[in-house]
């Protein structure tokens, strides 16, 4: 039985705090609403339904502002990062050696499958991925498991011989409660204090390699 690995994507596979939080600011003050840099801090890495909901859903919003809101921050992502992607140092590489390997490889995102496809094709790693789960495939964001126990059972993969690549708490929370080993990569926005109940908290991609991580999950 191969062993796989579950990439989150932003601030794994891409380095894109600075952009969400430009199209979090920019949308909601089309919107007549405020993201203040705290706020959008203690939502990263959430689905954008649930950060909506918890700021602004609360009767001031109908489900389609909230949807049409969800649909023009996207966009504004999107086009920030398309012109100049910020690819996260290391991804590619790692993602080739870990397919040269024989690992599965999937993505596990609460972000949009657009997001994820632009992320895939900027890096040049279409070919190298088995399964995709986003945030419009689940129904509970993270810190709850279902978007990687989703992704483990598109690969075909037990939980316990998968690992999660995760820069963020809720991640690292739902990746231990799927039994993964948890990998947190320390990006923008995370100390190692507020990750410290991963299994391995790495600086960079590169300091990851197929066979430590299949060490790791092993062991």
């Amino acid at each position: 039985m191969p062993l796989a690995v579950i990439f989150d994507m932003d601030g794994v596979l891409v380095d894109s705090y600075d952009a969400h939080f430009e199209s979090w600011r920019d949308t909601a003050r089309e919107y007549g609403r405020e993201m203040t840099a705290e706020q959008f801090g203690q939502t990263f890495g959430r689905t954008s339904r649930e950060i909506i909901a918890e700021h602004w859903g609360q009767g001031s919003m109908t489900e389609a502002e909230m949807a049409a809101f969800d649909h023009r921050k996207e966009a504004l992502y999107r086009d920030l990062v398309a012109h100049k992607f910020p690819a996260m140092d290391g991804a590619a590489e790692l993602i080739r050696a870990l397919h040269a390997a024989g690992f599965k490889l999937a993505v596990g995102s609460s972000g949009p499958p657009e997001n994820v496809a632009l992320a895939v094709e900027k890096l040049g790693a279409g070919p190298y991925f088995d399964a995709f789960v986003t945030g419009r495939d689940v129904t509970r964001g993270k810190p709850d498991p279902q978007v990687f126990l989703k992704a483990a059972e598109k690969l075909g993969i037990p939980p316990a011989d998968c690992a999660v690549i995760e820069d963020a708490p809720a991640g690292i929370t739902a990746a231990n409660a799927a039994n993964m080993l948890s990998i947190s990569l320390l990006s923008t926005g995370h100390t190692a204090e507020s990750v410290a109940h991963a299994r391995l908290i790495v600086h960079s991609l590169r300091d990851l390699s197929s066979k430590r991580i299949a060490t790791l999950i092993k062991s």
